[in-house]
């Protein structure tokens, strides 16, 4: 990820409290509030679902196949492949300790896995969270890993998607960052510092 310097974080930050003083409404300080009571909660990796690799389902991470794995290191050596699309559902389990209710509109997200930038996207379903109560909060994921290869290298995203999915025993780093986006009219304004969180599993 391209680290965002000082000067850049202070002008999102500027316009982000400028649009809430010209929007200065009950409803905006309020998505403000349970954003930021969003931020105070805790974060704990659930799991991996619906997992799909260029068109073969392998269903969730704890329980792909053996028979499987021969198809999935076959599809990771690239060959004359055009694309080779990436579909899962990170499945991250949310917390909120605050004595108030934790909420959004939608949010922003990148995902990189030991320092490759793997993903990025956007939910546009509500998510909240009553005090002292825990969801999970589902991120659909989607990508190229043909895209991803000729970015990095095939070698290199082999061997991360193979940690990954728990095929080789290397351990997994995943860094996920979360903007939630405030309603400001009727446009959505994402919040100029994300969520971050991280989890480190993966392997057998």
């Amino acid at each position: 990820m391209q680290p965002v310097n000082n000067e850049q974080k202070m002008k999102k930050i500027i316009v982000f409290i400028f649009a809430a003083l010209v929007f200065n409404s009950c409803d905006v300080l309020n998505q403000i509030g349970g954003a930021y009571n969003l931020s105070q909660c805790e974060y704990s990796y659930r799991s991996l679902s619906d997992i799909q690799l260029a068109g073969i389902n392998l269903g969730n991470a704890s329980s792909i196949s053996l028979s499987s794995l021969a198809s999935i290191s076959t599809i990771l050596a690239g060959g004359n492949l055009q694309a080779i699309p990436f579909n899962m559902t990170l499945n991250i389990d949310v917390k909120n300790p605050n004595q108030k209710a934790a909420f959004l509109n939608a949010l922003d997200y990148s995902i990189a896995i030991n320092e490759l930038d793997f993903a990025q996207g956007k939910i546009d379903i509500p998510f909240d969270l009553a005090p002292n109560e825990t969801k999970t909060l589902p991120i659909s994921v989607g990508v190229d890993l043909k895209t991803l290869m000729n970015r990095y290298s095939q070698e290199r995203v082999a061997k991360e998607m193979g940690a990954f999915l728990g095929i080789i025993s290397d351990e997994t780093k995943v860094t996920v960052k979360l903007w939630p986006k405030v309603l400001v009219g009727e446009t959505p304004i994402k919040v100029p510092a994300p969520i971050p969180l991280e989890f480190t599993f993966g392997g057998k």
